[in-house]
């Protein structure tokens, strides 16, 4: 059956429907499934926090990557290019969380 025959109807409470605030998300991998940590770095602080993990099953993450790229092409196409430091992207600072060795 398709989907658009039978629509998914998706809640969000007020607390949820906020957000949280992230500028860093770590991802880690085994055979099994996907990690991503959503981490909050604040300056000057000694510490960054994660605020939210997200487990994904390796054909929803591909699916996750697809939308993202969807969408991001189509921001791009109002808004502009976004442009990323120099590296593509890559953070200006030592993290070192452990895992096996993901990269956002």
């Amino acid at each position: 059956m398709s989907d658009k025959n039978n629509p998914i109807n998706i809640e969000i409470n007020d607390e949820i429907a906020q957000g949280t605030y992230s500028n860093l998300a770590v991802i880690t991998h085994s055979a099994s499934e996907f990690i991503v940590d959503f981490v909050r770095i604040m300056p000057g602080m000694p510490k960054a926090q994660v605020k939210s993990r997200i487990i994904l099953t390796p054909d929803h993450a591909k699916r996750l990557l697809l939308a993202l790229q969807d969408n991001v092409s189509k921001f791009e196409s109002t808004h502009g290019t976004i442009k990323l430091a120099e590296g593509g992207g890559a953070p200006n600072f030592p993290i070192n969380f452990g895992g096996m060795g993901g990269e956002a």
